[in-house]
């Protein structure tokens, strides 16, 4: 039941995270280049720098959205006394 309820905030949680997450990357990436950073769907663009954007742009997005994720989950157990999700990682399955 509790992960049925937290579906809602797991939405709102991921659409913080990409806001922010954004935000952050133009930050790091104001760092790198002058220029905004490169797209794919840009016709003259530096594969290298590209490559970097997508690179740093992934792992960003990802890390805040895992910590926006895990926050939201530990509130909502806080809340609820639920934790709506799996208590550990699962052990790896051998082949």
């Amino acid at each position: 039941m509790g992960k049925v309820i937290f579906f809602p905030i797991s939405i709102g949680g991921g659409l913080l995270a990409g806001a922010i997450g954004k935000r952050l990357f133009g930050a790091v990436w104001g760092t790198i280049d002058k220029e905004e950073p490169p797209h794919s769907r840009h016709r003259d663009v530096d594969i290298g720098k590209l490559v970097l954007a997508l690179v740093i742009d992934g792992a960003v997005i990802r890390l805040v959205k895992g910590l926006v994720d895990h926050g939201a989950r530990q509130g909502f157990q806080r809340l609820t006394g639920s934790w709506p999700g799996d208590k550990a990682p699962r052990p790896k399955q051998e082949s």
